[in-house]
């Protein structure tokens, strides 16, 4: 059996996108670790994920929202945690726009709130925080602009980079001043299977098998930076095993192009590929989103000067096997 990098992690956010592909990756490699998740359930948790992890041996659930201080505290006294890899977070930029509230209260609140139940447990255990975030903290490029690095001033755009930019600023702060070991991880956006639809890549896949009309910001011309789940996780973790701490690294899949483009090769592989037709009609321009940032890519070459770390396979590939995905779990939703 493989040594546990950790006897004992707190994952927040788990039954979420990335935080459940992070469970099932890591109490497959580590079986001997314990893993607690803590969750909120929000309206993004599919109860099909909820049924899957579930299925981990190694593996215990509590509902618990982080901007519950009280309830979080419990938690910490209950276990003895060794790491805790913080994926909760309210994500969706639409979202923010519309109520700034809930961003504010998890992502900042909810993060603070993690960041004392680690400080005054460290008394008892040194506990190790990597806190999940995003390229948004850095705000827009332009079409010839270089790739972010972890250089790059924070110029968040929306409210939820905002958010996010907050609450990796009071990470950094908090192992200034307190001494806590961290590290903070910048991605691009994700993708892969268990999305939910809300997402730009699972809501064209979805729409087109529902024969609903598919919206594009503005002219579609936006470019992105996409990072496959799966490798997004293979960064996480060969972190850890090379012993980083206490610094930044930006995650990225080294893949862009612009939503437009991307859009016409997802209806393309349907059509060629799951005897779908006319899918270019459903494609609908709508007003373009409020504070909408141009451009967003990463450069990686740091995590990979330091681990070693690159995607494993092609976008392409990573794109096919998720449509397949979607066209074979199209209720996953469903309640």
């Amino acid at each position: 059996m493989t040594k546990p990098l950790y006897n004992s992690i707190l994952v927040t956010g788990g039954c979420g996108f990335i935080g459940s592909h992070f469970i099932e990756k890591f109490s497959k490699l580590y079986p001997a670790s314990k893993i607690v998740n803590i969750d909120n359930l929000g309206y993004s948790v599919s109860p099909n994920t909820i049924d899957l992890l579930h299925r981990i041996d190694n593996y215990t659930f509590e509902e618990v929202d982080i901007s519950n201080y009280a309830n979080l505290s419990n938690i910490f006294k209950k276990n003895c945690f060794d790491a805790v890899f913080h994926f909760a977070a309210e994500s969706h930029v639409d979202n923010s726009i519309a109520s700034p509230y809930e961003f504010i209260n998890s992502n900042i609140i909810g993060t603070y709130n993690i960041l004392e139940c680690v400080r005054s447990s460290n008394s008892n255990q040194d506990i190790f925080l990597h806190h999940i975030s995003t390229d948004e903290v850095y705000g827009a490029l332009s079409l010839e602009g270089a790739a972010f690095t972890e250089s790059n001033k924070y110029l968040p755009s929306s409210p939820y980079s905002a958010s996010k930019a907050s609450s990796d600023l009071l990470v950094e702060a908090w192992s200034h001043t307190f001494g806590i070991n961290y590290l903070i991880t910048n991605c691009s956006n994700n993708f892969g299977s268990r999305q939910n639809s809300e997402k730009f890549i699972p809501k064209i896949i979805n729409n087109a098998l529902k024969n609903i009309n598919i919206p594009i910001y503005g002219s579609g011309q936006n470019i992105r930076d996409w990072l496959y789940v799966d490798d997004h996780i293979d960064a996480i973790i060969s972190l850890h095993v090379a012993g980083k701490k206490n610094t930044t690294f930006n995650v990225g899949g080294g893949f862009e192009i612009s939503n437009i483009e991307l859009t016409h090769l997802i209806l393309k592989i349907l059509e060629e590929r799951h005897d779908q037709s006319g899918l270019l009609n459903l494609i609908q321009f709508v007003e373009d989103r409020k504070g909408h940032d141009f451009r967003y890519a990463i450069n990686s070459s740091k995590l990979l000067k330091e681990t070693g770390w690159a995607p494993k396979s092609s976008f392409n590939e990573n794109l096919y096997k998720t449509i397949q995905w979607y066209v074979e779990n199209l209720f996953w939703w469903d309640k």
